[in-house]
């Protein structure tokens, strides 16, 4: 009697950690697009200006940043 029932713990348990590490997955995969994003962003926005940000400091693009 207890076999079954432990079997079904078991396999319920294996099912959500599955369902946890598919859903943490996508969450990672949307992170890395956005951030992706933002980045391409400050690049194209960097470039318009024609400055570019160094570790923290702006700086007129091809002048030494340091």
């Amino acid at each position: 009697m207890a076999k079954p029932l432990v079997r079904g713990i078991i396999k319920t348990s294996v099912g959500l950690t599955l369902e946890v590490r598919r859903a943490a997955i996508e969450a990672g995969e949307e992170i890395q697009d956005i951030t992706q994003k933002v980045a391409a962003e400050k690049l194209a926005s960097s470039a318009r200006t024609g400055r570019v940000k160094v570790d923290g400091e702006v700086a007129a693009q091809g002048a030494p940043a340091g």
